[in-house]
């Protein structure tokens, strides 16, 4: 069997990374979705929500910087054009949207979304061994089923 430099089962690694660059694609493209939404957000909502996906779209990008360098410590290349991201992305984008309903609608579909990818991932890092993975799913996933609760309580008609 060989082994990557940090000393998982190389074929696995080939495979999550391939994994970790579907989910990079989904998180640029959510990304730019939720950018969107703070920028034309309309309506009596309008203060709370610009800053909220402000908030989001911050730690969004943050997200992709660090699946990025996760690729890299797998010993593989991150995609980096879009192109790329819109053939593997779960999410579509999501153009010309302005009203709190759509932006919310958008974005609670987004997590949900993020929340079925990293749990695959989840799973399949735990069976490749690969904690550094599985750990930085599990954290994902944590903070975003806590976001995806708050979204669901502030708009009571959204469906994911």
């Amino acid at each position: 069997m060989s082994k990557t430099i940090i000393g998982l089962d190389k074929a696995q690694s080939t495979e999550l990374a391939a994994k970790l660059n579907e989910l990079l694609a989904t998180y640029q493209v959510f990304y730019t979705n939720v950018r969107g939404y703070h920028w034309n957000i309309k309506g009596v909502n309008f203060f709370e929500l610009h800053a909220k996906f402000e908030e989001i779209y911050t730690d969004l990008v943050e997200k992709v910087d660090e699946i990025a360098e996760r690729i890299l410590t797998l010993g593989y290349t991150p995609n980096n054009a879009y192109s790329q991201y819109l053939k593997v992305s779960r999410i579509q984008e999501d153009i010309a949207v302005s009203t709190a309903q759509e932006c919310l609608t958008g974005t609670l579909k987004g997590l949900t979304v993020l929340l079925e990818q990293q749990r695959e991932i989840l799973n399949f890092a735990g069976e490749a061994e690969d904690e550094g993975t599985a750990s930085q799913m599990s954290d994902y996933i944590k903070e975003q089923e806590k976001l995806v609760w708050m979204f669901q309580a502030a708009c009571q008609t959204c469906h994911a």
